[in-house]
């Protein structure tokens, strides 16, 4: 008869690993972000197509002829690699606070917090789903750029680098934003009164060196500046800044901006509050 009952060791539940359920906790941010860029492709694809379009078009073509060559390349070809990046970042962005935001608007995010996984799985989420719609959209544009010119890959591996780490700087950056965001106008502001004024003076559509000295000199402060020609050298083979000193500056950029996230996060800054 004893041998039939149910030992104290069958009872038991079996071990969670912890690994697996992080892993599950990730993906299925990243996979409802992928789902939600898909769902409304029209407000997350196109509108960037058609701007690089319009682009290309005014600034390319037709000023494009009167400007002539920029760094020893055909304007439309400079222009390029400085729109593809312009996208990425915007993108990458605006995907992740407009998310998180929602998130904390809907509430659903306490959802996440009452869940075992840490706070830097949920920030890595986020941010990854960031990077798939910047990529999404560097994809798109980059495609819109063959139509108008042709696009030599001189080094690959500083093509991916540049990109991959730039699109995760900017989602982490998107996220921070929604952390302290109280409300959409909150939303709107960094994106309107300081990301896009750095991105218009980050050489995305001129090389710093038309520039007077003084302006010159002024660039080297915009972070900007040298993710986009981190990756345009990797198009053409030319940059403003030294590529060695761009990534490094990429690299803590994005470290730290994670840090800052998951302590912010820990702290339950603008969630709890």
């Amino acid at each position: 008869m004893s041998s039939a009952l149910p030992t104290i060791a069958a009872l038991e539940a079996p071990p969670i690993r912890l690994a697996r359920v992080r892993w599950t906790g990730f993906k299925t941010i990243v996979i409802r972000e992928y789902g939600r860029i898909i769902r409304i492709w029209g407000q997350t694809i196109v509108p960037p197509v058609v701007t690089a379009t319009l682009y290309f078009v005014i600034f390319g073509s037709l000023i494009g002829q009167r400007v002539g060559a920029m760094g020893g390349f055909d304007y439309r070809r400079y222009l390029a690699p400085g729109l593809i990046m312009m996208a990425v970042i915007t993108n990458s962005y605006a995907n992740v606070v407009s998310s998180f935001f929602g998130a904390k608007f809907g509430k659903h995010v306490e959802e996440m917090l009452v869940s075992p996984l840490p706070s830097w799985v949920i920030v890595a989420g986020y941010a990854a789903g960031g990077m798939v719609r910047g990529l999404l959209v560097g994809v798109a544009v980059t495609v819109v750029s063959l139509v108008f010119t042709h696009l030599h890959v001189h080094h690959l591996a500083v093509i991916l680098a540049a990109v991959l780490i730039t699109s995760l700087t900017f989602a982490l950056g998107g996220f921070l934003n929604a952390m302290f965001a109280r409300n959409f106008d909150q939303v709107n502001w960094i994106p309107t009164f300081v990301l896009t004024p750095l991105t218009y003076f980050g050489g995305v559509f001129y090389s710093i060196t038309l520039l007077p000295e003084w302006a010159r000199r002024l660039s080297f402060v915009n972070p900007i500046l040298y993710m986009v020609n981190a990756f345009r050298y990797g198009f053409l083979g030319v940059s403003d800044v030294d590529v060695g000193a761009a990534f490094a500056l990429m690299v803590l950029a994005a470290a730290a901006l994670f840090a800052v996230a998951v302590a912010l996060m820990e702290r339950g800054t603008g969630i709890r509050d």
